[in-house]
């Protein structure tokens, strides 16, 4: 039973580092031009490793999209602004927060969905289904907090908060696209100034000295729900024990 618990171990580990070296090699060469060996290089592990958990390069990609979402999920969850008591402050603590990360290289702070979808989504559709689902539900997340600023804030407004989460996933895939172009984050810097603007015209100033009862509190996410992503289609492909 010790052993079994060991190698169980021992593929969960190595699984994790041939995705976490996926997320990386894609984010900075793209889909196309990311070669098995290349993600097996920079994970220090052999393409028999490779095989083990993955039919091929594709059922990684989709396996990478859903590892790289729980670890964006991770993130987010343990942001300052998410234990802020008021939504309209959250949805602008998002903003905020995105543009902090916008840190490193630019492999380091683009979206691995993004430069995925870019130039796969006719070639790959089983990539483009894992990216559009891995975008829409982080869109959901945003989306929450939106619904319930708008509820104090705007209630009479016509825009729909789930319309507006995916706006907010436009703009940050075109800032990046911007930063690519450019070399640098200092333009996705300005566009998030701008998205964080038009965000706070939407719901107006608060009223000073609010009453605390105005907040809405976050629902807090189930540990189901953050394990859900290792049962689910995103992880076709991938066979190590998580």
């Amino acid at each position: 039973m010790a052993t079994r618990g060991a190698k169980a171990k021992a593929a969960q580990v190595s699984g994790d580092r041939l995705l976490d070296a996926a997320v990386d090699v894609i984010r900075a060469k793209g889909y196309s031009a990311t070669r098995v060996e290349d993600i097996c290089a920079a994970a220090g592990l052999t393409k028999g490793a490779f095989f083990h958990h993955f039919a091929g390069k594709e059922a990684c990609a989709i396996a990478a999209a859903a590892h790289f979402a729980a670890r964006a999920d991770a993130l987010f969850d343990a942001a300052p602004y998410a234990a802020l008591a008021d939504p309209r402050a959250r949805a602008l603590g998002y903003i905020d927060f995105r543009k902090a990360i916008l840190q490193g290289g630019l492999p380091q702070f683009t979206c691995l969905l993004g430069t995925m979808v870019q130039e796969a989504y006719e070639t790959h559709p089983a990539i483009r289904l894992a990216c559009d689902r891995y975008i829409r539900e982080h869109a959901d997340r945003l989306a929450a907090d939106l619904a319930a600023a708008k509820a104090i804030y705007a209630p009479e407004a016509t825009w729909k908060p789930e319309s507006l989460a995916l706006y907010t996933q436009a703009a940050l895939q075109g800032a990046f696209v911007l930063a690519k172009a450019s070399g640098g984050a200092e333009i996705a810097v300005e566009c998030l100034d701008h998205l964080r603007r038009y965000v706070e015209m939407l719901f107006g100033a608060p009223a000073p000295g609010r009453p605390a009862e105005a907040s809405a509190a976050r629902p807090a996410r189930t540990l189901d729900q953050r394990r859900r992503r290792s049962s689910e289609p995103g992880h076709e492909g991938y066979t190590g024990d998580r």
